[in-house]
């Protein structure tokens, strides 16, 4: 690991996304690239944002996550992805991002930070709580 950093990504036209969406297409596989553009058009608005983690040149990692209000924990970061590259896992990046998302979500007066992690990602799953989130709910969907 050498020179770690994080880059807000300006909308679908940032050259960080040449690097960056072959990352986030790991964790959602069919997502295509007009898809994510429609997402960062409508999600933008609602306060979807996307930062890029890089070692040197080299994209490494992504997040999108977004800050909203809720009755529960008034004001929360949510994660809607979080992906290492699956050649860097296990090499700390991830635990460098939640920092990171945790140092923004103290900076922009969250209470927490929320994510949901699909009940199959077992790995997923004992990553996150080995950096300190614990299961708090189950999310229901009802699809149309």
């Amino acid at each position: 690991m050498g020179n770690v950093s994080f880059h807000d990504m300006q909308g679908f036209h940032d050259p960080s996304w040449d690097q960056a969406f072959a990352i986030l297409i790991q964790l959602r596989d069919t997502l295509t690239r007009e898809e994510l553009q429609t997402v960062i058009d409508e999600g933008t608005p609602q306060g979807l944002r996307f930062t890029a983690m890089f070692d040197a040149q080299t994209c490494v990692a992504i997040a999108g996550w977004r800050l909203f209000a809720n009755t529960h924990l008034k004001r929360v970061l949510y994660v809607d992805d979080l992906c290492v590259d699956a050649s860097r896992r296990s090499q700390h990046y991830g635990h460098l991002f939640i920092d990171e998302l945790k140092r923004r979500a103290i900076e922009l007066g969250a209470h927490a930070i929320d994510l949901d992690s699909g009940v199959q990602r077992f790995a997923a799953h004992r990553f996150y709580m080995d950096n300190d989130f614990h299961i708090s709910s189950h999310h229901f969907r009802n699809e149309l």
